[in-house]
C-alpha cells in the first residue's frame, strides 16, 4: 500500500450532507446556532480519516539511527497506555482508548514515538476495533519484521454508552499477536505486564 498524496476528504460534500441531516431531522441548518455546524463537522471529519491518506508502514520506515547493533536488542520492547481515538464504522460514533504494543525485535528497532503514530493512522479511519488490532499487529509484523507481536485495545464506545444498551461504565478488550507471541504463556507474561501498571 503506498502513501496518497491525495486529500480524500470532500469537505463541501460532508457539509451539503450535514446540512440535509439537520433539516431532516427537522432542524433549521440556517439558524443562528446551527449555521456554521457543517463546517464544523466538516473540519473534525478531516482529522477523524486523516488516517485514509497515510500508509502506517511509513512510520517503520527504516533509519540508520536505529539499525541495531550486537548486544543492542532487548528481549521485548513494551509500550503501555497509547492513547487513541477512533470513529466506529456502524454508526461513526467515536470510540477511544488505549493501546498496548509488544515486539520481540528480530534485527530492527525502531524509535519509541513511532508506535503512537502507527495506531493514530490506523484508528484515524472508519473503523471496528477488532480490526483495527489486528491491522496494528499486521503494520508492525510486515514493518519491523519481529520475532513475534502483541497487541491489546481497551477501548469505550459512544454506540454501546450513549445510544442502545447505555452501558456507561462497560469498555471492550481487544488482543491480536503474530509470531512467537501467540503462544500463551508469553503472551499471558506480558499482559500480566500490561495489567501491572493499573495496579
Amino acid at each position: 500500500m503506498a502513501s496518497s498524496t491525495t486529500d480524500p476528504i470532500d469537505t463541501a460534500r460532508i457539509e451539503a450532507a450535514v446540512s440535509d441531516i439537520l433539516a431532516a431531522i427537522g432542524e433549521d441548518p440556517a439558524r443562528p446556532g446551527l449555521a456554521t455546524t457543517p463546517q464544523r463537522v466538516a473540519q473534525a471529519y478531516t482529522e477523524f480519516f486523516a488516517g485514509l491518506a497515510v500508509d502506517p508502514l511509513d512510520h517503520l520506515a527504516d533509519s540508520a539511527e536505529f539499525t541495531a547493533k550486537p548486544g543492542e536488542l532487548s528481549e521485548l520492547v513494551l509500550l503501555r497506555d497509547i492513547e487513541f481515538r477512533s470513529m466506529c464504522e456502524h454508526h461513526l460514533l467515536p470510540f477511544r482508548g488505549v493501546a498496548h504494543i509488544a515486539y520481540i525485535p528480530r534485527s530492527r528497532i525502531v524509535g519509541l514515538g513511532r508506535l503512537p503514530r502507527v495506531v493514530e493512522t490506523l484508528a484515524s479511519r472508519p473503523q471496528m476495533q477488532e480490526r483495527l488490532t489486528e491491522e496494528i499487529a499486521d503494520t508492525l509484523q510486515t514493518g519491523l519484521d519481529p520475532l513475534g507481536v502483541l497487541v491489546v485495545l481497551d477501548a469505550v464506545h459512544d454506540c454501546v454508552t450513549a445510544r442502545g444498551a447505555r452501558q456507561g461504565r462497560s469498555s471492550t478488550v481487544t488482543m491480536a499477536s503474530r509470531g512467537i507471541l501467540t503462544e500463551p504463556v508469553a503472551r499471558a507474561e506480558i499482559v500480566a505486564m500490561i495489567g501491572a501498571a493499573h495496579e
